[in-house]
C-alpha cells in the first residue's frame, strides 16, 4: 500500500512541477518576463492555476497520508533496551564497580587541593624530573 501511495505521489510532484514551469512568468524577475506563448489567454491561466491548486492539495495529502503510514508501525521503545533488572553473571566476567571515592570530579577535586597544599619555594629551583 506504501509503495502505491509514493508513486502517486511521486506523478503528483512531477506534474505539478510541469505545471509551474508552464504559468506566465508575472515578474521582472532579471528582465525576464511575459512574452508571447502559445499559453497566453486567459482561460488557460486559469487552467494551469487551478490545475495547480488542485496538485498541491494533492501533494500535501499524500505526504500526510505517507507520514501518517511511516508512523503507524512504530512502536514505543526504552532507551534503555530490554535487558532484565538483575544480570546474570556468566563467563567468569566480573562486574564492574562504580568507584567509592566519588567519581572523577572528586579525584579532581583532591589533585588540586594537593596541589594547593604545596608551597611555594623561597627560591628559584632547578626543573626536576619525575
Amino acid at each position: 500500500m506504501q509503495t502505491v501511495v509514493v508513486v502517486i505521489h511521486l506523478m503528483i510532484v512531477v506534474v505539478l512541477v510541469g505545471a509551474v514551469l508552464l504559468q506566465k512568468s508575472e515578474g521582472g524577475g532579471l528582465g525576464m518576463g511575459g512574452g508571447a506563448g502559445f499559453m497566453s489567454s486567459r482561460g488557460t491561466a486559469n487552467l494551469l492555476t487551478r490545475t495547480t491548486a488542485i496538485l498541491a492539495v494533492g501533494f500535501f495529502a499524500t505526504s500526510l497520508l505517507l507520514s501518517w503510514m511511516a508512523s503507524a508501525d512504530r512502536k514505543p521503545t526504552s532507551i534503555m533496551g530490554d535487558q532484565p533488572a538483575s544480570q546474570s553473571r556468566s563467563g567468569g566476567v566480573t562486574p564492574v564497580t562504580p568507584p567509592t571515592s566519588g567519581g572523577v570530579l572528586d579525584t579532581l577535586k583532591k589533585a588540586d587541593q594537593q596541589q594547593q597544599q604545596k608551597q611555594a619555594p623561597a627560591a628559584p629551583q632547578a626543573p626536576q624530573s619525575q
